[in-house]
């Protein structure tokens, strides 16, 4: 046979599928379940220590980390809240958000008092200076949004998607 004519099997590659004569496809490769890239949790802790590392350099000027700005959010909505209430919004142990509560205290953005109706309660209010910084924190959402290059639609719903992950993964 010359190098110019066709083999049987080369006819049969060159036959269309469902033809007589035909070969079936050769099955696709198993995806790999343990590939790193693929993994959602591996994806997630990336994506969280990224943004994070976004927002630092924005926060350091005001004297405030991560924690402590997500503290300060949920102040800004409501103000007093109890360390419980805190806590349970921030979804974080009252051990960790204990320190944070006197960082902010020591920076003179938040007191925390016992409540006159029930001295377990620890109340968290802010402090003038605390309520002034909102104004200035105004400015954090666009800068973050200009330094990931994103646009708000994508990042509302990436939003979305990760409320619907955390939703999924709290209910299992």
């Amino acid at each position: 046979m010359t190098q110019d004519s066709p083999t049987a099997t080369d006819s049969a590659r060159a036959t269309p599928a469902g033809t007589p004569g035909a070969t079936a496809a050769a099955p696709a490769a198993a995806p790999d379940l343990l590939r790193l890239e693929d993994q959602v949790c591996f994806a997630l802790a990336i994506a969280s220590r990224s943004v994070i590392s976004v927002y630092r350099p924005i926060l350091e000027p005001y004297g405030l980390t991560h924690p402590q700005y997500l503290v300060l959010l949920a102040l800004w909505e409501r103000s007093p809240r109890s360390v419980s209430d805190l806590s349970a919004e921030l979804r974080l142990e009252p051990a960790t958000l204990s320190p944070l509560l006197k960082r902010l205290e020591a920076a003179d953005l938040v007191t925390r008092t016992r409540n006159t109706h029930d001295e377990r309660v620890l109340d968290i209010t802010l402090t003038d200076a605390g309520r002034a910084l909102r104004e200035d924190a105004l400015t954090i959402p666009p800068r973050i949004i200009d330094k990931l290059g994103m646009s708000l639609d994508e990042l509302t719903a990436l939003r979305t998607s990760l409320w619907r992950v955390i939703d999924a993964a709290q209910s299992s």
